[in-house]
């Protein structure tokens, strides 16, 4: 392709849903939420799109026959074509917007880039329609970390909503950004959950308020690296304007900002767990506070919280949710009223160190969200004696600090998943005398081989290792997706399992 037929200087003109976006040449690479959402809005600015994706299921064809409706060029679906770099009413395209599951070396990326052609994240494109006439412009507070987006992301929204403002929570969440930053009425604050595959297609961003809550080695194999992987998480602190907010108790999100480049006037902010330094939200004793937005923080600070207002379970972690939550909201303007109230309001939800059962003893906890061994290490930190569910899609990661860390805290693993191979090396290395045993689907009866019957049988085992004082603790410290639909499917899969082996050990008790 000619390098000539790209005009970036057109691409920087658009800066807002007025812009003139009309006839801009767009490939849209997948044709899930996010590139549907993205195909979606192109279509309607007027550009020229087509749609590229490997899945041709029904869903995809639905969605496929809806963006035709309005007004997009072509969809073209199936994995023989997915990988091909398409023309644009015949010319080159001026665009590529992708969907954030895509890997840089994706070869209809790899082939964008090696032409010139500009790639964007729906994240980016969001930014750039932000702004409508006639509509109200939400602030933008942007949260990224290895693990506790979704939580300190939900938290923040919980806030906002108590302090009576309309906001709401999208990006990685669940609502795609671009359907929040089209809403027909528009809202006050969005906060945008970031995932490290959206900031690395993102560029002109400027959030009021930003976070990379920590950092801890995940998805290398998109990234190419663990340094590529911590680059692109640092780039939620790019053009910031009011405070980037870092984990004290992280020391390489403090670096972050310090290499930031923000606007003049973002201030550093830090939380902890513990006892807040001047321009930190920590804790004193069993309260949250705030050292950083008040006039007298040198000597002086103001209660937030009681960490009772946060739930009724609070593991460390979830502490340090809250304080991030916190800060963010404050560099908002929230007051400590709305922060308490926010909290008091908030949801813990399902699958975050999730109680599911007690009986005959025995806590059954379902953490199918740590989907990685620093989420893992929070779980697991929480306990005592565990039988521990654990094995997936490891994405390139090494276990041995984590069973390192957490051997004595092992009384059993049960591995699900279809390749824990680098888990039980690391359990073999480091917890030696920790029986391992792998979860069979024949242990339970013979059944076909799923995602819900390997959970059955893990479950099955667990109980059988299980007495008095220990933890069943379902936290794979893995991705899903080998056997299940998703974490929240593995998570409800455990809480199946668990009710339905109680509910079958209640039923023999009876009859005998």
């Amino acid at each position: 392709m000619d390098r000539t037929t790209v005009s970036p200087s057109r691409l920087d003109a658009l800066t807002s849903w007025n812009a003139d976006w009309r006839g801009l040449r767009v490939v849209v690479a997948g044709i899930g939420k996010t590139g549907f959402s993205a195909a979606d809005t192109l279509a309607e600015l007027g550009a020229r799109v087509v749609v590229v994706a490997a899945s041709d299921d029904g869903q995809a064809r639905r969605h496929a026959e809806t963006l035709r409706i309005v007004g997009v060029a072509d969809v073209v679906l199936g994995a023989a074509t997915s990988t091909i770099l398409p023309p644009v009413d015949g010319q080159p395209a001026e665009l590529v917007v992708t969907s954030p599951g895509l890997p840089p070396d994706h070869p209809l990326l790899a082939a964008a880039a090696a032409t010139g052609i500009p790639i964007w994240g729906d994240v980016e494109l969001a930014w750039r329609v932000r702004r409508r006439e006639g509509r109200r412009t939400a602030e933008w507070i942007a949260i990224t970390g290895t693990n506790g987006k979704t939580t300190t992301t939900t938290m923040v929204e919980s806030m906002l909503q108590a302090a009576g403002l309309r906001a709401i929570a999208a990006g990685n969440i669940g609502t795609p950004i671009l359907d929040a930053v089209r809403d027909p009425e528009g809202y006050d604050a969005l906060a945008v959950e970031l995932s490290s595959f959206q900031l690395h297609w993102t560029e002109s961003m400027a959030p009021l308020a930003s976070v990379c809550l920590n950092l801890a080695e995940d998805h290398v194999d998109w990234h190419g690296g663990f340094d590529a992987y911590a680059a692109d998480k640092a780039k939620v602190y790019a053009n910031t304007r009011v405070a980037c907010v870092y984990n004290a108790e992280d020391a390489a999100t403090e670096r972050m900002v310090e290499a930031a480049d923000v606007q003049e006037g973002a201030r550093a902010i830090g939380f902890t767990t513990g006892m807040p330094a001047v321009s930190m939200v920590g804790v004193v004793e069993d309260l949250l506070v705030d050292r950083a937005f008040l006039p007298e923080r040198r000597d002086s600070a103001v209660e937030l919280a009681k960490l009772a207002d946060i739930a009724d379970m609070v593991p460390r972690h979830l502490v340090a949710n809250a304080a991030a939550a916190a800060t963010l909201a404050r560099a908002y303007g929230l007051t400590p009223e709305h922060v308490r109230a926010g909290l008091r309001a908030y949801d813990v939800g399902a699958h975050r160190i999730q109680p599911v059962a007690s009986a005959a003893g025995v806590l059954w906890v379902n953490d199918s969200k740590a989907t990685n061994p620093h989420a893992a290490a929070a779980s697991l930190a929480a306990f005592g004696s565990v039988i521990w569910i654990a094995g997936g899609l490891s994405k390139g990661v090494e276990y041995d600090d984590l069973v390192r860390a957490h051997a004595g805290r092992l009384k059993a693993v049960v591995l699900i998943g279809t390749d824990s191979g680098t888990l039980a090396g690391a359990l073999a290395r480091h917890a030696p005398d920790v029986p391992v045993f792998a979860a069979v689907p024949g242990d339970t009866g013979g059944e076909e081989v799923t995602g819900a019957t390997v959970m059955a049988a893990a479950v099955a085992r667990a109980a059988a290792l299980a007495g008095e004082g220990d933890t069943v603790l379902m936290a794979p410290a893995s991705a899903s997706m080998d056997q299940f639909s998703s974490y929240a499917d593995r998570g409800q899969s455990f809480i199946n399992a668990v009710r339905g082996l109680l509910e079958g050990q209640a039923e023999t008790a009876k009859e005998s």
